[in-house]
């Protein structure tokens, strides 16, 4: 069964995630109020920003500001 939730970034009810996909108090919030959709188009926009910024996803400092672009992409559009 999917669950409808209000989505944060398309403003609307759609489907909500299957399961979380971050970890903590972030991942949480995503699971509650981004869709598969807003995730997906999420998934796509990371992928650029990664390879724009030339990012090390090994170094903290690098998952620190992509995670910072996460939370500004979904939650501040």
């Amino acid at each position: 069964m999917n669950k409808i939730i209000y989505c944060i970034y398309l403003k609307k009810k759609t489907k909500g995630l299957k399961k979380k996909v971050y970890p903590g108090i972030l991942g949480e919030k995503i699971y509650k109020n981004i869709s598969e959709i807003a995730w997906s188009i999420w998934i796509k926009h990371q992928t650029i920003f990664i390879n724009e910024k030339k990012l090390n996803m090994l170094k903290k400092k690098d998952r620190k500001i992509l995670e910072n672009e996460m939370k500004n992409f979904l939650f501040k559009n």
